[in-house]
């Protein structure tokens, strides 16, 4: 079968490189992609947002399933437009798709399906917004609606922090996403993810996660889109995945359902272990980034069909996913000055003799200028490894960001640290 990926950072890389294991696939096409998507991709230009362009290509190239990587194209509505084409997707339409579009959204649909989460309220305006600090305590949790690129949350430790992130998010901080902003309890836990692959009715695990999002060792620094992820997270055993669907997942899908919109695609939930239990902190309506590079590599199934059975309502006619037992992590290599301005155009080389063995380099924030490989983003690169051990796959992850030459990035040298001190 043709399919289309849409995406280009290491989330699909990692997708692509999976997709083209599949004995169903015939050709694999993508948009915008990156230099490693076209190792197993043909890369073809869609205007980014250009919804009719995506359809009339996908009509002429006789495209059966276009898999959505990113978020803001889902919560703009391209899955509503393909399938009224008639077209197969992997992703949710746009109203189930606000579960990560608007955390007001979500908040709201925990309190109407009793879903376990902190304690929160909405505003539209600082002057509603700031009196109702005082009830929430320290620390607090400040979020923007909207989507603003996994940094639109802020965690104030003093008073002055948290009236100083409601007015710069009121004050265009965040642009459009500061809007409206929720404010939250701070919940005191561990936190983890984990995955689910729902067909609008059926929904089944989908492996658990934990990654890094603080920019500096010892998570301290900014707040990032992620610095490294490993798979699996030891602390969402059995017993807690069981709580985790019961409480939190099956009652958002069949809310959505009962709405009348209903959920296909991977949901992806932020969670909080707390001495109550898992509590939601938040969804995201696609894989993660980087935790879908860990996940791909313990994935032994055949994601293309997975994807299809999704998307084609028939969850309950296939066999769980399987996973490897083995660990697997991912170390982001970003780029000087991520996440503020980062510098782009280095050169990088050496990624061929890296990928050897378990280890693999899947690139995010890259593009070929005059034939060589440069920075284009943020996070770079993603040396990700699967071994028997998590300090195994650690140390091969390291090794392998070691033989890239990329005199420009920078890595966290501490991923994996919770779980490792445990033993």
């Amino acid at each position: 079968m043709n399919v289309l990926l849409l995406g280009s950072g290491g989330r699909e890389h990692a997708l692509a490189w999976k997709i083209a294991q599949s004995p169903k696939l015939t050709k694999l096409f993508a948009s915008p992609g990156n230099p490693g998507i076209a190792e197993h991709a043909q890369i073809v230009e869609i205007k980014d947002g250009d919804h009719r362009g995506t359809i009339d290509f996908c009509l002429k190239n006789s495209i059966e399933l276009i898999i959505i990587g990113p978020e803001a194209p889902l919560v703009d509505g391209l899955a509503d437009n393909l399938r009224t084409m008639g077209l197969a997707v992997f992703g949710p339409d746009k109203g189930a798709a606000q579960l990560e579009g608007s955390k007001g959204f979500t908040k709201d649909l925990c309190a109407e399906a009793n879903i376990p989460t902190a304690r929160y309220a909405r505003f539209t305006s600082a002057d509603a917004a700031l009196p109702a600090l005082q009830e929430f305590g320290l620390p607090v949790v400040i979020k923007a609606d909207g989507l603003a690129a996994g940094k639109g949350v802020i965690i104030a430790e003093t008073a002055e922090d948290a009236e100083a992130a409601v007015a710069g998010m009121f004050e265009g901080d965040f642009g459009k996403a500061g809007a409206e902003i929720v404010i939250e309890e701070f919940l005191v836990g561990e936190e983890a993810s984990f995955f689910a692959l729902v067909d609008g009715k059926t929904a089944v695990p989908f492996g658990t996660a934990q990654d890094h999002k603080r920019v500096g060792d010892g998570d301290t620094g900014l707040n990032t889109g992620g610095m490294g992820a490993y798979s699996p997270a030891p602390v969402l055993g059995d017993a807690i995945v069981d709580r985790v669907m019961a409480e939190i997942v099956t009652p958002t899908v069949e809310t959505l359902a009962r709405r009348g919109t209903p959920y296909s695609g991977v949901l992806f939930a932020g969670l909080m272990l707390t001495d109550k239990g898992p509590e939601l902190i938040e969804y995201n309506v696609r894989f993660g980034d980087p935790e879908c590079q860990v996940l791909m590599m313990r994935l032994e199934e055949d994601l293309l069909e997975l994807m299809l059975a999704t998307a084609e309502g028939r969850l309950d006619e296939i066999d769980a996913p399987v996973f490897s037992p083995e660990s697997a992590m991912t170390v982001v290599m970003a780029a000087k000055g991520y996440p503020g301005a980062p510098e782009k155009g280095g050169s990088i080389t050496g990624i061929e003799a890296a990928n050897v063995g378990g280890a693999k380099v899947f690139q995010a924030g890259t593009s070929l200028q005059d034939d060589t490989l440069v920075a284009s983003g943020g996070r770079v690169l993603n040396g990700t490894a699967r071994a028997t051990t998590l300090q195994q796959a650690r140390d091969m992850a390291y090794a392998t960001l070691e033989k890239i030459d990329f005199a420009d990035g920078f890595c966290r040298s501490d991923i994996g640290w919770r779980e490792l001190e445990r033993g």
